[in-house]
């Protein structure tokens, strides 16, 4: 499969991440589908560790969701292994015991339970899975585990995408500084619902699985379930919220906890980042759109809204061509079922007014609005006139790109 270009909305260089207490990374090349680059990671987290989970909600979900979901109730975890070229999805029995397989490998290595190994697959579906190769590279993995290795780690779960991605931030709890770190992979098949694509943020707290739980929720609400690609949500979308427990701060008893408002906000930040990354790395994407939606009947139509908008592939396309077509985000506004007052809804690019009170206003100059399409960001306002709801969403432009590269996906 050849490499495409990278998307010129990547960032200049992978952020510095530091070593995280309690979390250890290593990669190989298994030959599975890539040659010549890691295809397979492993990450080891300290003994003690919690976990929450958000998986897709697709009725087509993989086995790997499926034992991450079941397992995430458990709250504990010591490892995650995931693989890149091959889905393990619509695999039939063959896929629950390669993730058995993998999952008993593991724990082995690691001197732990099989439970809390966690897997995710993501590539082609319908193929089936050589979990061999993969119980072949897993005691080498395990014997060259090191701390510092979160960009080889970012790239080995990479498919289409042209650059890896994460994020960091510190956060205080209490009178301690602790650590938030993210990697994602994520590029096409992507209109996320509950999570997005592979995603692991890591943490040095101390927090119990059920105060994770609750922030990994909220925090996947502001991010991943408002951004999209394409529209098509993956039958592999996982992300996992680990705690390693090394930091020495107050015991933490809820999610609420007003201790907690420096963590929720910085790991807020961490996962909007790490989404607006995935859709600045959409398949083919030459442009970044943030969609702004407000005066809808709640925060969840509002939402709706945006994502009608960010998900057509009239707008997409026009962007892509840096064409003022406003009609086409009227016609995306009207056929998402929401609340909307024809007559009241304003539409903004770039910050200038070009349609309110029914019709396009009066003596409208688009030569501003062409200079902003033509950029490499793009901003459409749309207030839409019945309420208070507010949200924003993220997104790209549709090129031909996307279709050279979905047209190949599998030779």
């Amino acid at each position: 499969m050849a490499a495409h270009p990278v998307s010129p909305l990547a960032p200049a260089k992978f952020p510095a991440l530091p070593a995280m207490p309690g979390v250890r990374f290593a990669t190989g090349c298994t030959g599975m589908r890539y040659k010549g680059r890691d295809d397979l990671m492993l990450v080891e987290l300290a003994p003690g560790s919690t976990v929450a989970a958000v998986t897709t909600r697709s009725s087509m979900c993989s086995p790997p969701v499926l034992w991450c979901r079941q397992h995430a109730k458990r709250g504990r975890i010591r490892a995650i292994v995931g693989n890149a070229g091959n889905a393990n999805t619509f695999t039939g029995r063959d896929g629950d015991r390669a993730v058995q397989r993998t999952a008993a490998a593991t724990a082995r290595l690691l001197g732990c339970k099989k439970e809390e190994v966690f897997i995710a697959s993501t590539g082609v579906i319908g193929v089936k899975l050589p979990v061999e190769m993969i119980e072949a590279s897993l005691p080498q993995l395990a014997r060259g585990l090191e701390a510092d290795r979160w960009e080889t780690a970012a790239r080995a779960i990479m498919t289409t995408d042209t650059f890896p991605k994460a994020a960091r931030r510190t956060a205080r709890i209490g009178g301690a500084e602790v650590s938030i770190a993210g990697f994602c992979k994520g590029s096409g098949m992507i209109a996320p619902d509950m999570a997005t694509m592979h995603c692991y943020v890591l943490t040095d707290a101390k927090l119990p699985a059920t105060v994770l739980r609750t922030l990994l929720k909220a925090a996947s609400d502001k991010s991943f379930n408002a951004m999209t690609v394409d529209g098509d949500t993956s039958t592999s979308d996982v992300v996992l919220l680990c705690a390693t427990a090394q930091a020495k701060h107050a015991r933490i008893g809820a999610a609420g906890d007003r201790i907690l408002a420096d963590f929720r906000a910085k790991l807020d930040e961490v996962m909007v980042e790490l989404a607006q990354l995935v859709a600045k790395d959409g398949e083919g994407a030459q442009k970044f759109i943030t969609i702004n939606v407000s005066g809808a009947a709640t925060r969840d139509a509002a939402r709706r809204i945006g994502l009608a908008i960010g998900n057509s592939p009239l707008v997409k396309t026009a962007i892509a061509a840096a064409d003022a077509n406003w009609g086409r985000v009227v016609m995306a506004v009207g056929k998402c079922g929401e609340k909307a007052d024809r007559d009241r809804l304003v539409i903004k690019f770039g910050g200038v007014t070009i349609a309110a009170k029914g019709e396009q206003v009066p003596g409208y100059d688009e030569t501003p609005v062409a200079r902003h399409l033509a950029g490499r960001e793009v901003v459409i306002d749309v207030d839409v006139g019945v309420g208070k709801g507010a949200a924003t969403v993220w997104t790209c432009d549709l090129t031909h790109g996307y279709i050279d590269i979905n047209g190949s996906y599998r030779s």
